[in-house]
Protein backbone atom coordinates (compact mmCIF):
# COMPACT_ATOMS: atom_id res chain seq x y z
CA UNK A 1 0.00 0.00 0.00
CA UNK A 2 1.40 3.48 -0.82
CA UNK A 3 0.94 6.08 1.60
CA UNK A 4 -1.99 7.75 0.04
CA UNK A 5 -4.02 4.41 0.31
CA UNK A 6 -2.75 4.26 3.87
CA UNK A 7 -4.19 7.63 4.37
CA UNK A 8 -7.53 7.17 3.29
CA UNK A 9 -7.65 3.64 4.99
CA UNK A 10 -6.54 5.45 8.15
CA UNK A 11 -9.82 8.12 7.44
CA UNK A 12 -12.15 5.34 6.48
CA UNK A 13 -11.28 4.15 10.22
CA UNK A 14 -11.21 6.88 11.52
CA UNK A 15 -15.04 7.52 10.20
CA UNK A 16 -15.55 4.36 11.12
CA UNK A 17 -14.56 4.93 15.07
CA UNK A 18 -16.27 8.41 14.82
CA UNK A 19 -19.77 7.00 13.80
CA UNK A 20 -19.49 3.77 16.11
CA UNK A 21 -18.85 6.31 19.09
CA UNK A 22 -21.78 8.40 17.88
CA UNK A 23 -24.23 5.36 17.66
CA UNK A 24 -22.61 4.51 20.97
CA UNK A 25 -23.55 7.67 22.43
CA UNK A 26 -26.98 7.93 21.03
CA UNK A 27 -27.53 4.35 22.25
CA UNK A 28 -26.33 5.41 25.09
CA UNK A 29 -28.49 8.84 25.73
CA UNK A 30 -31.31 6.81 24.29
CA UNK A 31 -31.09 3.89 27.38
CA UNK A 32 -30.24 6.75 29.76
CA UNK A 33 -33.49 8.77 28.69
CA UNK A 34 -35.60 5.29 29.27
CA UNK A 35 -33.62 4.31 32.82
CA UNK A 36 -34.74 8.05 33.40
CA UNK A 37 -38.25 7.18 32.64
CA UNK A 38 -38.03 4.00 34.34
CA UNK A 39 -36.80 5.64 37.20
CA UNK A 40 -39.75 8.03 37.50
CA UNK A 41 -42.25 5.27 37.26
CA UNK A 42 -40.20 3.56 40.23
CA UNK A 43 -40.27 6.96 42.09
CA UNK A 44 -43.98 7.81 41.51
CA UNK A 45 -44.49 4.06 42.66
CA UNK A 46 -42.35 4.30 46.07
CA UNK A 47 -43.79 7.79 46.48
CA UNK A 48 -47.51 6.75 46.62
CA UNK A 49 -46.38 3.09 48.51
CA UNK A 50 -44.76 5.15 50.64
CA UNK A 51 -47.57 7.72 51.36
CA UNK A 52 -49.91 4.66 51.98
CA UNK A 53 -47.29 3.66 54.14
CA UNK A 54 -47.32 6.57 56.21
CA UNK A 55 -50.90 6.35 56.06
CA UNK A 56 -51.16 3.56 57.55
CA UNK A 57 -49.39 3.62 60.39
CA UNK A 58 -50.95 7.49 61.28
CA UNK A 59 -54.26 5.28 61.09
CA UNK A 60 -52.95 2.78 63.54
CA UNK A 61 -51.17 4.99 65.44
CA UNK A 62 -54.15 7.01 66.03
CA UNK A 63 -56.05 3.95 66.76
CA UNK A 64 -53.55 2.98 69.87
CA UNK A 65 -53.75 6.19 71.09
CA UNK A 66 -57.41 6.34 71.07
CA UNK A 67 -57.15 2.58 72.46
CA UNK A 68 -54.61 3.60 75.46
CA UNK A 69 -57.27 7.24 76.45
CA UNK A 70 -60.36 4.45 76.76
CA UNK A 71 -58.50 2.15 78.63
CA UNK A 72 -57.35 5.00 81.28
CA UNK A 73 -60.46 6.59 82.04
CA UNK A 74 -62.32 2.96 82.13
CA UNK A 75 -59.76 2.19 84.86
CA UNK A 76 -60.35 5.45 86.85
CA UNK A 77 -63.51 5.25 86.68
CA UNK A 78 -63.31 1.83 87.96
CA UNK A 79 -60.74 3.22 91.01
CA UNK A 80 -63.26 6.09 91.85
CA UNK A 81 -65.90 3.12 92.38
CA UNK A 82 -63.93 0.43 93.87
CA UNK A 83 -63.05 3.45 96.23
CA UNK A 84 -66.40 4.72 96.81
CA UNK A 85 -67.71 0.78 97.48
CA UNK A 86 -64.29 -0.53 99.30
CA UNK A 87 -66.14 -0.18 102.88
CA UNK A 88 -69.78 -1.87 101.25
CA UNK A 89 -69.36 -4.90 103.18
CA UNK A 90 -68.24 -3.40 106.14
CA UNK A 91 -71.17 -0.77 106.05
CA UNK A 92 -73.61 -3.37 105.52
CA UNK A 93 -72.81 -5.56 108.74
CA UNK A 94 -73.05 -2.36 110.73
CA UNK A 95 -76.52 -1.66 109.96
CA UNK A 96 -78.30 -4.20 112.11
CA UNK A 97 -76.39 -2.44 114.73
CA UNK A 98 -77.61 0.84 113.38
CA UNK A 99 -81.24 -0.63 113.67
CA UNK A 100 -80.32 -2.06 117.32
CA UNK A 101 -79.42 1.26 118.52
CA UNK A 102 -82.64 2.73 116.80
CA UNK A 103 -84.79 0.61 118.24
CA UNK A 104 -83.07 0.79 121.89
CA UNK A 105 -83.42 4.82 121.51
CA UNK A 106 -87.39 4.12 120.64
CA UNK A 107 -87.43 2.01 123.88
CA UNK A 108 -85.60 4.13 126.15
CA UNK A 109 -88.17 7.16 125.34
CA UNK A 110 -91.05 4.57 126.26
CA UNK A 111 -89.75 4.13 129.41
CA UNK A 112 -88.42 5.91 132.64
CA UNK A 113 -84.41 5.01 131.71
CA UNK A 114 -81.94 7.64 132.91
CA UNK A 115 -81.05 10.44 131.57
CA UNK A 116 -77.93 10.03 131.05
CA UNK A 117 -77.67 7.02 129.45
CA UNK A 118 -80.16 7.81 127.36
CA UNK A 119 -77.61 10.61 126.16
CA UNK A 120 -74.63 8.73 126.29
CA UNK A 121 -76.42 6.17 123.75
CA UNK A 122 -78.02 8.59 121.61
CA UNK A 123 -74.35 10.33 121.49
CA UNK A 124 -73.05 7.26 120.56
CA UNK A 125 -75.14 6.77 118.15
CA UNK A 126 -75.12 10.33 116.09
CA UNK A 127 -71.04 9.67 116.00
CA UNK A 128 -71.59 6.13 114.30
CA UNK A 129 -73.91 7.56 112.04
CA UNK A 130 -71.62 10.63 111.33
CA UNK A 131 -68.74 8.36 110.35
CA UNK A 132 -71.11 6.13 108.57
CA UNK A 133 -72.84 8.97 106.73
CA UNK A 134 -69.23 10.37 105.79
CA UNK A 135 -68.27 7.37 104.44
CA UNK A 136 -71.91 7.94 101.65
CA UNK A 137 -74.27 5.92 103.26
CA UNK A 138 -77.70 7.90 103.23
CA UNK A 139 -81.14 6.80 104.85
CA UNK A 140 -83.84 6.02 102.54
CA UNK A 141 -86.83 8.22 103.21
CA UNK A 142 -90.27 5.44 102.62
CA UNK A 143 -93.07 6.27 105.15
CA UNK A 144 -95.67 8.49 102.74
CA UNK A 145 -93.82 8.03 99.46
CA UNK A 146 -94.83 6.84 96.68
CA UNK A 147 -93.81 2.76 96.50
CA UNK A 148 -91.05 2.37 94.52
CA UNK A 149 -89.83 -0.68 93.60
CA UNK A 150 -86.00 0.56 93.02
CA UNK A 151 -86.29 1.45 96.86
CA UNK A 152 -88.89 -0.24 98.51
CA UNK A 153 -89.41 -4.28 99.50
CA UNK A 154 -93.36 -4.47 100.42
CA UNK A 155 -93.87 -7.25 103.16
CA UNK A 156 -97.60 -6.54 103.31
CA UNK A 157 -100.27 -4.86 102.28
CA UNK A 158 -102.81 -3.09 104.19
CA UNK A 159 -105.99 -1.24 103.38
CA UNK A 160 -104.84 2.33 103.35
CA UNK A 161 -106.13 4.95 106.19
CA UNK A 162 -107.31 7.57 103.52
CA UNK A 163 -107.52 7.60 99.98
CA UNK A 164 -104.55 9.77 99.01
CA UNK A 165 -102.40 6.98 100.72
CA UNK A 166 -103.09 4.10 98.47
CA UNK A 167 -100.14 3.18 96.73
CA UNK A 168 -98.05 4.53 99.06
CA UNK A 169 -96.27 3.29 101.85
CA UNK A 170 -97.89 3.22 105.16
CA UNK A 171 -95.26 1.88 107.82
CA UNK A 172 -91.53 1.20 107.59
CA UNK A 173 -90.41 -1.92 109.23
CA UNK A 174 -86.83 -1.69 108.01
CA UNK A 175 -85.04 1.26 106.89
CA UNK A 176 -83.83 1.17 103.61
CA UNK A 177 -79.76 2.71 102.46
CA UNK A 178 -77.85 3.89 99.80
CA UNK A 179 -74.13 3.70 99.63
CA UNK A 180 -72.88 6.78 97.02
CA UNK A 181 -76.60 6.76 95.24
CA UNK A 182 -76.32 2.70 95.13
CA UNK A 183 -79.19 0.83 96.90
CA UNK A 184 -77.27 -1.76 99.46
CA UNK A 185 -80.47 -2.57 101.31
CA UNK A 186 -84.30 -2.34 99.97
CA UNK A 187 -86.61 -0.58 102.89
CA UNK A 188 -89.09 -3.44 103.83
CA UNK A 189 -92.14 -1.27 104.28
CA UNK A 190 -96.28 -1.98 104.12
CA UNK A 191 -97.98 -0.45 101.33
CA UNK A 192 -101.43 0.76 101.39
CA UNK A 193 -104.42 -0.33 99.19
Amino acid sequence: MNPEEMHMNNDQNQENVNVNHDEKVENSVNDGAKLSDDNQENTANGSSDMNQMLQDEKDKYLRLYSEFDNFRKRTAKDRIDWMQTASKDLIISLLPVVDDFERAIKAMEKTEANAQTREGIDLIYQKLMGVLQKSGLQAVQSVGEVFDVEKHEAITQFAAPTEDMKGKVIDEVEKGYMLHDKMIRFAKVVVGN
